[in-house]
């Protein structure tokens, strides 16, 4: 996923769906040098963790 998206998603009220190597997680927060977003899990359990954008896919995109 590009920072751009990142962004914008991020700076949306709707609910977009982001998966991470085939999970969905909701995006946290974006790094300073917008190539690392920290995410965590939808549903139960709160664990953050960051990953690289790239690795990032919006579904149904």
């Amino acid at each position: 996923m590009e920072e751009r998206r990142v962004r914008q998603i991020l700076s949306s009220s709707a609910t977009i769906d982001v998966t991470f190597q085939g999970t969905k997680v909701w995006i946290d927060s974006l790094s300073e040098d917008g190539k690392m977003a920290t995410v965590h899990l939808k549903g139960p359990g709160e664990e953050r963790t960051t990953v690289g954008i790239h690795d990032l896919e919006e579904v149904g995109e």
